[in-house]
């Protein structure tokens, strides 16, 4: 929507301010700026508006707006006066605006910070929560011209508008006066604000996939009147499952006189089922799909799964078409599962939908499964299939040019369905969002995602992402920062998906091994030494043992309080033939399941070698019930390792632990009373086929489980940092540095500014004095005092002791003069080297620290010790920023050099504390300025009492735009 002539040439039309939202109810609306154009289409509104919501707005009978009215409501000059309005299929639905007042009320012009704001909103659409949004997007707009507070008066018996203000989290004054409430709002976010935007994106979003996966009605559009093709299979699919709903079969080719195909009614549109449809699955080409959309969104079609394949990855004309297809969508308030999707099965038996072409449907479970590649859902839900594993719902999204795994995220967070999220991914359509979302989700159950597309270098076809430029490693560490359990692949998905879905999460690392085999259990044992955990010495039931031995061995084990875990190894019993007898394994199968379910509460899996039908017993459980998630205070960790800070107490609302030093008391089955025995709950046991699977699914559950206890009590930033941060003098610096007009490629800092930006938050480098010549070296050291370091900073030299453009401990002016001649004789002229002269730090470990900030993923704070272990074998860790305490503690620790921190071989440890005290300043300093686009600290030399910062960069640049921080919105593909 382009403004006319008649707007004001000085504001031209902010596109920007467009944006498609998710309602409350799931459905979606556009905002967008109101134009001289929306004449016709306000009246058209504003005479659907009931008399008494006419009367909440204007405090008086006011039956039909004049053309001054119209006038002035479309007329804006998107400074002062502005107006906006949710659209659904083209026509008005609510709007608001703000005029900008000064003091008296009176209109005014900048500096005047305060607008009157009112909204109005068509009773049909009133509840679901298109005034909210509309207040989230009005509030932006006003802030970015320069207005500070809202005022508005309300009607005390306007209830749903007081309402609106009260809960949208922004501080607040109200009073009453005339007759009516006067309400002001500071339009600064809170905390409550965007916790606030944050649950209501959560239940909109989950309201969407809702609708989208438990529809009530269902048309196949593109039923093929001939049995085979993708929607007659679809169809046939659908009534296969046994869905609750009804079914309908849609082709414009079906005989006027066709009643139904395959036992459900058949009809050329949807316009002629003459009954609600909740969602439609599209199979036709390409270039029916635009007629079939109208179709649908005409007639209130709440949602769409596009079969159709020619979008995005056909190239650009296909991702244009893909553009359009979501733009058409969502006008009329519809979502998109797709295009060149595979299709979503929901196995819930209120719905039992199976809308997919899926040839072996899952069993229902408690796994949930996305997967943006329909190949790779494909070969999920066979492998799922065969090792009898049941999901809750399954979703293969194509493109995902409008539903994505963060939608999913949101309905998995609260579905009690679904224990367990899987997720296939090859791009992240929004980082930022997603690390959040995911860590929400991981404090209340696994998710395990496999990353595809990870060394490409190149967005999967159809995707289309944000550019970013960290590497896969980092992306693993800030998944594993919000509690994601990556994985490298599908297979290792699936192993950790069945653990965790059937088995309570262990208390620690202690694992018991026992089974027929010692060589099994020998190669078990070593697979758990590494992977990081604690084995126990296999012990050995010999090949004699009967399902009753391991039955009794299980049970001891898991009664034994020094084991948190127990792998049973298992191997064909050798006959007095000699012979191996493998077709026990359902005897053996119900043995280790009894045991299972009446001891405590410990994660088993089994490992098998052709022990025929001992799989598919142990994966057939007789209750679908959910497994509690017990988890324990850690074990002590090993002597050599560094030990992060010590788990809190978690609170007892807290649902994966107990608090540490309580005793493991909860069981698999209640205990029983009296005379009255316990009933076992006998729960699936995952089976793995070889040692290292099993072991490496039982560590990622270790791994979360530890995650878990420690998310239960996040960490802070400790306020003693405040008293040392100068963040209005900090700010003031970087304005004064970029200047009135900065450019969009950003600038680096001098040394000696980047050194005076980051004194304003506490952190000092060490000062150096230029040494062109020889002379002026030795008059640097004098000031200096010696002993000094005589240093090259040519960019090719820097940091580079490897290649001589460093001399230590000079202790006179003649090792001075000696070392500068040996460095230019070596490297090169003095103008060419551009040497410094430093003084000497105290002896300590070289490391580096960085914070950079990616478009996609947001600020990202990293760690490693100095040289080669950080730049030759990638020894660095990261953490999102802002970090923590909990945070830097981690970060320092999860280094694989990081015993050299710790006093390996018998050296003295350094001042770690210092050493996170440094990180936490440079996280706060790129947090609270976003124009900081990078800081690198090196060398940081850690002592074993304090450190010093020797060398340091700093670039500023005009800060990126923080989507995650604005109002709701769909992205834009």
């Amino acid at each position: 929507m382009q403004p006319t002539p008649e707007q004001s040439p000085h504001h031209a039309y902010p596109d920007h301010w467009e944006a498609d939202v998710v309602l409350r109810d799931g459905g979606t609306a556009r905002i967008r700026p109101i134009t001289t154009d929306d004449a016709e289409r306000l009246v058209s509104f504003y005479e659907q508006v009931s008399d008494e919501s006419k009367y909440y707005r204007f405090f008086a009978p006011y039956p039909r707006l004049s053309a001054k009215d119209v006038h002035r409501f479309t007329h804006h000059d998107y400074v002062d006066r502005v107006g906006l309005a949710a659209t659904v299929g083209g026509e008005f639905i609510a709007t608001v605006r703000y005029d900008r007042i000064d003091a008296t009320g009176r209109p005014a012009s900048a500096p005047a910070d305060e607008a009157e704001v009112a909204f109005l909103v068509q009773d049909a659409h009133q509840g679901r929560g298109v005034a909210s949004a509309l207040l989230e997007h009005i509030a932006a707009v006003a802030r970015e011209r320069g207005i500070r507070r809202f005022a508005a008066e309300v009607l005390p018996a306007n209830n749903k508008m007081i309402k609106v203000f009260r809960d949208a989290g922004y501080t607040q004054q109200r009073s009453f006066e005339d007759g009516s409430v006067h309400l002001t709002l500071d339009l600064e976010p809170t905390a409550e604000s965007l916790a606030v935007q944050r649950a209501r994106e959560q239940r909109a979003e989950s309201r969407s996939v809702q609708r989208l996966i438990a529809p009530g009605s269902v048309a196949v559009i593109g039923t093929g009147r001939n049995p085979g093709g993708v929607g007659r299979t679809v169809l046939r699919n659908l009534l296969d499952a046994g869905f609750t709903g009804r079914a309908y079969a849609v082709n414009s080719a079906f005989a006027a006189d066709q009643a139904t195909i395959d036992g459900v009614p058949a009809h050329r549109s949807i316009g002629e089922i003459g009954e609600p449809v909740d969602l439609a699955v599209v199979a036709v080409p390409a270039d029916r799909v635009p007629e079939a959309v109208a179709d649908c969104g005409e007639h209130g079609v709440q949602g769409l799964v596009v079969l159709s394949a020619g979008y995005a990855e056909w190239g650009a004309e296909g991702r244009e078409r893909q553009r359009e297809l979501v733009r058409q969508a969502r006008s009329y308030g519809m979502r998109i599962i797709g295009p060149n999707a595979f299709g979503v099965i929901n196995n819930s038996d209120a719905v039992r939908l199976n809308a997919s072409l899926a040839p072996e449907p899952p069993a229902p479970g408690r796994i949930g499964l996305f997967t943006q590649s329909g190949a790779i859902g494909i070969a999920l839900l066979s492998g799922l299939y065969r090792r009898g594993a049941g999901l809750s719902t399954f979703i293969s999204a194509g493109n995902r040019a409008d539903i994505s795994g963060n939608d999913f995220l949101q309905y998995w967070y609260e579905d009690p369905d679904t224990d367990v999220a899987l997720l296939y991914l090859e791009s992240l359509g929004n980082p930022r969002k997603f690390t959040r979302l995911a860590r929400r989700t991981a404090a209340v159950k696994p998710v395990v995602v496999v990353k595809g597309a990870r060394h490409s270098g190149s967005t999967p076809p159809g995707h289309a992402v944000p550019v970013s430029r960290i590497p896969d490693a980092t992306v693993s560490a800030l998944m594993r920062q919000a509690g994601v359990i990556r994985v490298d692949t599908v297979t290792e998905m699936v192993d950790a998906g069945l653990l965790l879905a059937d088995q309570p999460l262990p208390a620690g690392p202690r694992v018991a091994i026992l089974g027929n085999s010692e060589s099994l259990g020998l190669l078990t044992y070593d697979a758990c030494l590494a992977e990081g955990l604690r084995p126990r010495p296999p012990r050995d039931l010999t090949t004699a043992a009967t399902p009753q031995n391991f039955r009794d061995a299980l049970a001891e084990a898991l009664a034994d309080r020094s084991c948190d875990a127990v792998i049973v190894t298992a191997i064909p019993w050798v006959g007095e033939n000699g012979e191996a007898e493998s077709g026990d394994g359902e005897v053996l199968a119900a043995a280790l399941r009894t045991a299972a379910a009446t001891g405590p509460a410990k994660p088993v899996a089994v490992v098998h070698v052709e022990i025929g039908g001992l799989a598919e017993a142990l994966a057939a459980a007789t209750s679908t019930a959910a497994v509690p998630r017990v988890a324990r205070a850690s074990a002590p960790a090993a002597p050599d390792a560094p030990a992060a800070p010590a788990d809190r107490v978690v609170p007892p609302t807290a649902p994966t632990a107990t608090a540490p030093g309580d005793q493991l008391t909860q069981q698999r089955s209640d205990t029983g009373t009296g005379d009255t025995p316990a009933v076992p709950t006998l729960g699936r046991i995952p089976a793995y086929p070889a040692a290292e699977r099993a072991v490496r699914a039982l560590a990622e559950a270790v791994k979360y489980a530890q995650w878990r206890r420690q998310a239960a009590v996040p960490g802070k930033v400790p306020e003693f940092l405040d008293d040392t941060i100068d963040e209005a003098g900090a700010a003031a610096r970087i304005d004064a540095l970029l200047g009135p007009d900065p450019d969009p490629r950003g600038r680096p800092l001098s040394h000696d500014e980047a050194c005076e930006l980051l004194g304003r938050y506490g952190i000092t480098v060490r000062p150096t004095l230029p040494a062109p010549d020889p002379d002026a070296a030795v008059s640097a050291a004098a000031r200096l005092g010696y002993p000094v370091a005589l240093k090259t900073t040519a960019p090719h030299l820097r940091h580079r002791a490897d290649l001589g453009g460093v001399r230590l401990d000079l202790a006179n002016e003649a090792a001075l003069r000696r070392a500068y001649d040996e460095l230019t004789d070596l490297l090169g002229k003095p103008t060419e080297l551009q040497p410094v002269v430093q003084s000497m730090a105290p002896r300590g470990v070289d490391t580096v620290v960085r914070a950079t900030i990616d478009p996609a993923a947001g600020a990202v704070l990293s760690f490693g010790l100095a040289g080669a272990p950080s730049e030759l074998l990638g020894d660095t860790a990261h953490r999102l920023v802002p970090a923590t305490d909990r945070d830097a503690a981690e970060l320092i620790r999860s280094i694989r050099a990081a015993p050299v921190l710790f006093g390996w071989r018998g050296s003295a440890p350094v001042d770690t504390l210092a050493l996170e005290e440094l990180l936490l300043r440079v996280s706060r300093l790129v947090d609270d300025h976003p124009e900081v686009v990078s800081v690198a600290l090196e060398p940081v030399v850690v002592a074993t009492h304090g450190l010093t910062v020797l060398g340091a960069s700093v670039r500023l640049s005009p800060p990126p735009a923080r989507t995650d921080l604005g109002p709701r919105r769909l992205p834009n593909y």
